[in-house]
């Protein structure tokens, strides 16, 4: 697993701490989808020994340099799609 780490703010101003297991642009030519092309996509693990829970969040770049904002992907059909470009990125490359 990826040793670095980012700590995110929720919703209520909560700083939360995660792992993260992968990032990576969608680039589905290959793999037949083209919807998401050139959003760039993260794959968080929450830092908690009790808790294994994976999120997958949009990473946004800002225009004026600050730090890329990390929003969850709540669409139902770019989740599903995103989640299996990732699974056949990680299949074709033995990971990340």
């Amino acid at each position: 697993m990826n040793d670095k780490k980012i700590e995110l703010l929720d919703e209520n101003g909560i700083p939360t701490i995660f792992h993260v297991v992968a990032d990576f642009k969608m680039d589905g030519s290959e793999y037949g989808v083209n919807t998401y092309d050139g959003n760039e996509y993260a794959v968080l693990l929450v830092d908690n020994e009790d808790l294994q829970e994976a999120h997958l969040f949009k990473i946004i770049e800002q225009d004026n340099g600050e730090e890329p904002i990390f929003s969850i992907v709540e669409d139902d059909k770019e989740f599903e799609l995103v989640s299996k470009y990732y699974e056949y990125i990680m299949s074709e490359n033995d990971g990340l």
